[in-house]
């Protein structure tokens, strides 16, 4: 029975992908292996052992502790008196404001990469058919089960059989929204009928998937720049008032900085995933850009590691939310703030450019010492 399983092709739904340096990579996740061992060995039938966790280098990064580690580790099966051992190496990265925190999250990094690589030798369930180009070892997706239905924001649906004039119409509505609340709405009222074409098994079909999702990052940046453009041209000063108000098209803009806040989000679990730990990520799409600022710390969300680091070689922020089905992180950094401040009397603490300096993510100053003051 066990052959069998470590036999049978891999299932497409358990294959995720990231991209990395412009590639696109594909993966199963740690947890998945465990649990497949566990399914296929028995729970009592098979163990791991870490062997000798190293850390390769570590240094300061924008006021986080950055390291890297390489570890081994030895699985070992048992059937009746034979006993199997394989083992695989692996590496992980970890990244925190708290050293200790980093090396931690570097060494389970590199431990769930190197389970995965010496399970991967044991068959397909593990993963072993991911190294194959052609990918015949991993099933197909599934053909559309039923019609792909857009709903628009007045919550009318539309259906249609067709994969093309789905597409287009679903193009032309994108067109016509004006607010980026707007966007996400329509994103979320339509995400499970554009994940149904993309993970159909015709080629034309993913292409079409791929062509609303540019469209839609498209018109962001469209909506994004029409309102920075009125918000200039409604905040500039008339001549009559240039001298009180000083030569600012724009009004200076409030930066919170709350130390308790960032602490307080990255204790919650991964926005996109689930997992902890945590770091508190800034949307860089929540205010304008200048002089390198980083936004308001009202604008925060929780992110693990492995994505958190996605997100920041992903080069189009709005572009990762959509494709990770988070339709309005705005809204998720806004019920954070209310909840960290429900029974908080602390006064947030504004930043001003031109009285403070500017601090990296998530590094903090410290209060002056006692005998300082």
């Amino acid at each position: 029975m066990q052959t069998k399983f470590l036999r049978a092709k891999l299932k497409r739904r358990h294959v995720k992908t990231r991209d990395a340096n412009g590639e696109t990579l594909s993966y199963i996740e740690g947890w998945h292996a465990i649990a497949e061992a566990n399914r296929i060995f028995g729970f009592e039938h098979w163990d791991r052992q870490t062997l000798s966790p190293h850390c390769h280098w570590t240094q300061q990064q924008s006021g986080q502790t950055v390291c890297f580690y390489s570890t081994k580790v030895r699985i070992s099966v048992r059937a009746g008196e034979a006993v199997t051992v394989r083992e695989g190496l692996g590496t992980g990265l970890g990244r925190s404001q708290r050293p200790e925190e980093a090396h931690d999250m570097a060494i389970k990094s590199a431990e769930t990469d190197a389970t995965k690589r010496a399970l991967a030798t044991f068959g397909n369930a593990f993963g072993l058919a991911l190294y194959d180009p052609e990918r015949s070892q991993v099933t197909k997706p599934s053909k559309f089960r039923s019609e792909l239905v857009v709903t628009t924001l007045e919550k009318q649906e539309t259906r249609f059989s067709d994969a093309g004039a789905f597409t287009n119409y679903v193009l032309r509505h994108v067109d016509e929204l004006r607010a980026i609340d707007d966007l996400y709405a329509f994103w979320a009222l339509n995400a499970n009928s554009f994940k149904a074409l993309d993970k159909n098994e015709d080629p034309h079909a993913k292409d079409l998937a791929q062509r609303i999702i540019t469209s839609l990052t498209d018109r962001a940046r469209q909506i994004t720049q029409e309102s920075q453009s009125t918000r200039m041209i409604s905040d500039q000063p008339s001549i009559m008032d240039e001298r009180t108000t000083g030569p600012y098209l724009l009004p200076k803009e409030k930066r919170f900085r709350d130390r308790a806040h960032l602490e307080f989000v990255a204790k919650q679990p991964c926005l996109i995933c689930g997992r902890q730990p945590t770091q508190a990520h800034h949307l860089r799409f929540a205010q304008p850009r200048a002089m390198a600022l980083k936004v308001s710390d009202e604008f925060t969300v929780p992110l693990c590691t492995t994505h958190h680091d996605q997100l920041h070689r992903s080069g189009d922020e709005r572009a990762f939310w959509v494709r990770n089905a988070v339709s309005e992180p705005l809204k998720h950094a806004a019920r954070l703030w209310k909840l960290s401040h429900h029974k908080s009397e602390t006064p947030r603490q504004a930043f001003d450019p031109d009285t403070e300096e500017e601090f990296s993510e998530p590094s903090l100053r410290r209060p002056p010492r006692q005998d300082q003051k």
